[in-house]
């Protein structure tokens, strides 16, 4: 980030933030609850003491988290629930009245936490700190209005703390609309490419990737290609990266001698999770993965397509294609509110088995 920008004085700029205290942002909305998730605790101490902290989403239910009017940007998203819910609930956002959404993510996946198991996660545009505060700070522009939402597609009720900060000002008027798309190979199809965006027509840039790689086979798992495909590219990708690991900046099976598989993470890429066999249910090894294109981003004029390859290596020096579990994030502005984006995932989809 460049500093600088902190000390800009935006006189036509207004801060606003959207909570269960405050749930339509309005000035001077906030802790007005006199009925809440606390009351009983502030039984003693009445209204504006923590009244409204949090929601409920009983099962099968969405959750409006946030309804905004007029031009802005939404600059910072912090939330929490418990571990067992953060593969059972979609996050959706949905810019200028637009009735499908441009993100559409499982909440763990969106902040980097696939697995439902907490890592640390310290990168700029997503930090996730213990024990499960999620926090964005992508730049979410909108034009003349935004809606977030939260769909609880499991069999029970699930309690969400969450703040939802944002400005209202017209400087949004040029810039690209954030998208976030997930899709699942649980297995990957026998030597064919797991694919991340499979075509997005438009004008944008894409901006960053989250991996949550399950391995199903013995050995390495990382040497696969990530390959975009610009515009009116076909068979053939411009940019090619040489690896999974070096993909997210890290080499040579990210294994430090004598410590193994070592976490990550850093402001642009990281490896921050590796969780290993435990000798009984847990019997595979899974990471967590992301890599940010905040300062050399992908920029395409008419369409993008993105798809990451598994390979490991068999006897005799040869390449072997794996049947891995690979749940990715792709994350890119556009010049659009909605773009072409896969079905919504099913419960059974979404589980992590």
């Amino acid at each position: 980030m460049d500093l600088s920008s902190v000390s800009a004085l935006r006189p036509s700029a207004r801060t606003r933030s959207i909570s269960p205290e405050n749930p339509t942002g309005e000035p001077g909305g906030g802790a007005r609850a006199i009925a809440g998730t606390g009351a009983e605790a502030a039984r003693d101490l009445g209204a504006g003491w923590k009244v409204s902290p949090s929601l409920d989403v009983a099962p099968g239910e969405t959750l409006e988290l946030a309804a905004i009017e007029g031009a802005g940007t939404i600059t910072h998203i912090w939330a929490t629930t418990h571990t067992d819910h953060w593969r059972s609930l979609l996050l959706r956002a949905y810019w200028d009245g637009a009735d499908e959404p441009a993100i559409e993510v499982p909440y763990g996946d969106f902040f980097c936490s696939g697995w439902g198991r907490f890592a640390q996660v310290s990168s700029q545009p997503i930090a996730v700190n213990p024990n499960g505060g999620f926090n964005s700070y992508w730049p979410m522009p909108f034009r003349t209005g935004a809606r977030l939402t939260l769909e609880n597609v499991s069999a029970v009720p699930v309690r969400i703390y969450y703040q939802v900060t944002y400005e209202l000002d017209d400087a949004a008027a040029d810039r690209g609309y954030l998208h976030a798309q997930w899709r699942r190979s649980n297995p990957l199809g026998d030597a064919e490419p797991h694919v991340i965006i499979p075509g997005v027509q438009g004008a944008g840039q894409y901006v960053g990737t989250y991996l949550a790689w399950g391995s199903n086979s013995t050995g390495w798992w990382g040497e696969g290609e990530i390959k975009f495909y610009l515009d009116d590219d076909a068979d053939f990708p411009t940019v090619c990266g040489t690896g999974t690991e070096d993909y997210v900046g890290g080499a040579w099976n990210f294994d430090v001698p004598g410590q193994g598989y070592t976490t990550y993470t850093t402001p642009y890429l990281g490896l921050p999770q590796v969780i290993r066999p435990d000798g009984l249910y847990s019997s595979q090894t899974r990471f967590g993965l992301y890599r940010w294109h905040l300062l050399d981003p992908i920029r395409f004029a008419t369409g993008l397509r993105v798809d990451i390859q598994a390979l490991g290596w068999r006897s005799g020096g040869r390449y072997l294609s794996l049947r891995d579990d690979i749940a990715s994030t792709g994350v890119f502005y556009l010049d659009a509110p909605v773009a072409d984006r896969p079905t919504p995932p099913t419960v059974d989809e979404l589980e992590i088995c």
